[in-house]
């Protein structure tokens, strides 16, 4: 298997657990958040998905959008399958994008990122986006013990 394979394998297993976690939030908790200055469930879960289409377009960029108008913005909260489905085809074209990349490509092409202080190679890039994801899921995982909803088990 070679590094572009892994790198998918690895974006959708962590999607895999992630959707563990946010599907088996209950309805009436989604709103919930440990304090005032928090994201609630279903805000860090479109955080979430914002972000990757976010990274999807500063990686296509080669660095940071000196503007970004999100899709996601102008839409209502509602469900957690609601939002996986609005995302699905941002996904897609993501992961589409990874997979046009060469193995030469991961350690070539750098992205540009300098007004968050720092400048990586792609393939520590995309590692970085799939790592976004699993802390806001323990993240998340860490929300429902404290709010006393039983977690699912993600390690399978």
């Amino acid at each position: 298997m070679n590094s572009i394979n892994l790198i998918i394998l690895n974006f959708n297993e962590v999607r895999r657990r992630s959707i563990k976690v946010w599907t088996s939030i209950p309805q009436e908790k989604l709103k919930w958040k440990p304090d005032d200055k928090a994201m609630t469930c279903l805000e860090m879960i479109r955080h979430v998905l914002e972000s990757e289409h976010y990274y999807h377009l500063a990686i296509k960029n080669r660095g940071s959008l000196s503007n970004f108008d999100s899709p996601f913005e102008i839409r209502p909260f509602t469900s957690v399958n609601a939002e996986l489905d609005f995302a699905e085809p941002y996904r897609k074209q993501f992961l589409d994008t990874i997979k046009s990349f060469s193995e030469e490509d991961l350690k070539n092409i750098k992205i540009d990122r300098s007004d968050s202080g720092y400048i990586r190679d792609l393939g520590d890039m995309l590692l970085r986006v799939a790592y976004h994801e699993s802390v806001h899921t323990g993240q998340l995982l860490d929300y429902l013990r404290s709010a006393g909803i039983p977690r699912i088990r993600i390690w399978d």
